[in-house]
């Protein structure tokens, strides 16, 4: 069954009072957010808690790529899980099976979990770059990856929208796919390699998309996101 694309905006901006600013202009939007590492790093869970007191309906993606050694991944996952503030997570596909099989069996009886998703490969990386450290091309490894992910129980991965599809068809169409690198209208695309637009992202069924500058840069970020969730 076909699920309605969502949208999360990314809080990126340079600081807590900034990000929130923004939280405040969009509070009335069916939207989610994503807090990442320089953000959750400045201002730690206190910020999510902001957030719930803006509108306690937002939904939470805390994008920290947990990647270390099995039991200190399943430490952390509980933690985050055991907040009762953020709606999902992520960890890397590359830690590799056992570890995200590990993540699971510990998170798996905590009520109302958070989804749980694995990253493939970043969006920052082309084909080239990306051959250098892993040493396959980016469809066949994210497509490995992906497999691998959902063999251990996760709820989807994070991946560009050119693998979207393709992991679907090797796994699950309910398997989620979250994009990264949205540039909803053409927009530029900074320091990301693999990028694509609402339409390319609805046509090979991408779950969520995740956009930041388009959206915090406007002088209208509620004109973005409107626009943004018309085009869904």
């Amino acid at each position: 069954m076909k699920k309605d694309m969502k949208l999360c905006v990314s809080l990126d901006l340079e600081s807590s009072s900034e990000n929130l600013e923004l939280v405040e202009k969009i509070k009335d939007f069916d939207v989610w957010l994503k807090v990442g590492f320089r953000t959750y790093l400045r201002d730690g869970k206190k910020f999510l808690e902001d957030i719930k007191n803006i509108n306690p309906n937002f939904k939470i993606f805390l994008d920290l790529k947990l990647y270390d050694i099995p039991n200190t991944m399943a430490d952390a996952a509980e933690d985050i899980s055991k907040f009762g503030l953020v709606d999902m997570f992520n960890v890397h596909a590359s830690a590799g099976k056992f570890a995200m099989q590990t993540v699971m069996n510990r998170i798996k009886d905590i009520p109302n979990r958070p989804l749980v998703l694995a990253v493939t490969a970043l969006t920052s990386f082309d084909n080239d770059s990306f051959k250098e450290i892993y040493g396959e091309n980016i469809d066949k490894k994210a497509r490995e990856f992906a497999k691998n992910t959902f063999e251990a129980g996760l709820d989807g991965v994070v991946c560009s929208a050119f693998e979207s599809l393709d992991i679907k068809e090797n796994t699950s169409n309910d398997f989620i796919t979250l994009c990264p690198g949205i540039r909803p209208f053409g927009e530029d695309s900074g320091d990301q390699k693999r990028v694509a637009d609402i339409s390319f992202s609805k046509e090979n069924l991408v779950n969520f998309i995740v956009v930041g500058r388009p959206i915090y840069k406007s002088e209208n970020p509620r004109a973005v996101v409107q626009k943004i969730l018309n085009n869904l």
